[in-house]
């Protein structure tokens, strides 16, 4: 960005550091702009956009389809990034981080622990640089060997220790409700939010994950102002009970499925929720396909 320079030189003084920290979370966080509650930005997750070609392609090709910004990988090339946003004239305001599958923080081995930890720093650093404000994180994965309890307890050990790096570099820690078999509810993810009880840690609400397990709006209505970024991802419970596979419920198109849009964008902007909705869909594999989810996102906006 323009003022990308004048604010990492602002920023080497620690003077500045704390001056801006004690401004809270939400002023020192993403270099988008502001917006009103209620109103949103368009917003694609990059793993979905598929064909050839270069960073500074894809990135040109998603700003063409009309989306405002692009939440990207952790541990991408950061110079490649950051010179195809600027060239695209997109935004970045969401980080995913790309080992948190492979090294839980739930995971038995402390070593793996560890590993999954400076996979958090790193994706938390990598916001930095491309001013993006909240970071999407996997907590943890339940399964025979990990208990929900163990899960619950290591992840919040870890993302303690991550806090002072995102206080520091200004950007939130966001989890992400999806099928680890870990917060399945409204309550739990209200509760697990209060035992770590730090302004740097919220939630990136999944709208397509949750209709396996309750109510989108519901959750919402709960999370309030401890949502930091939406997914916008379409589920069919018809579709997964006729083919007797769970998984198949996300093959639909946005707009298809079980998802109350307008519903859910007066229940984000009830809680003061502005900014992007992020879609993880499929079908973006295309020029074409960029295009029409595009367009069905913003008939989703549009309400």
């Amino acid at each position: 960005m323009k003022n990308l320079v004048a604010r990492r030189e602002f920023l080497k003084t620690a003077g500045a550091v704390a001056a801006l920290a004690a401004l809270g979370p939400q002023s020192f966080a993403a270099e988008e702009k502001p917006l009103a509650a209620g109103h949103f930005k368009k917003g694609i997750m990059w793993g979905t956009v598929g064909g050839k070609g270069s960073v500074a392609d894809k990135m040109k090709a998603i700003k063409a389809a009309g989306f405002d910004g692009a939440e990207m990988m952790g541990r991408m090339d950061q110079a490649a990034v950051l010179k195809a946003r600027d060239e695209a004239g997109l935004e970045i305001p969401s980080v995913c981080c790309e080992r948190h599958w492979k090294l839980p923080l739930s995971n038995p081995d402390p070593k793996v622990r560890a590993e999954g930890l400076a996979d958090l720093q790193q994706t938390l650093r990598d916001a930095k640089a491309y001013g993006a404000g909240s970071v999407l994180l996997v907590p943890g994965i339940v399964n025979q060997e990990v208990s929900f309890e163990d899960c619950w307890k290591r992840s919040i050990e870890q993302i303690r220790l991550a806090i002072p790096l995102a206080g520091e570099l200004g950007v939130k820690i966001s989890i992400e409700n999806v099928w680890n078999n870990f917060i399945t509810t409204e309550d739990q993810a209200v509760r697990y939010l209060d035992e770590i009880n730090s302004p740097w840690v919220g939630w990136h609400f999944d709208c397509g994950n949750i209709i396996r397990y309750g109510d989108p709006i519901v959750w919402i209505n709960a999370l309030g102002k401890h949502i930091n970024r939406v997914h916008i991802k379409e589920y069919s419970r018809d579709r997964a009970m006729r083919s007797g596979d769970v998984w198949k419920g996300f093959n639909v198109p946005l707009l298809e499925g079980a998802n109350n849009w307008p519903g859910i964008t007066k229940a984000l902007a009830a809680a003061g929720y502005s900014g992007y909705l992020i879609t993880e869909q499929g079908g973006g594999d295309t020029p074409e396909g960029l295009h029409d989810l595009s367009e069905r996102l913003g008939k989703i906006i549009a309400g």
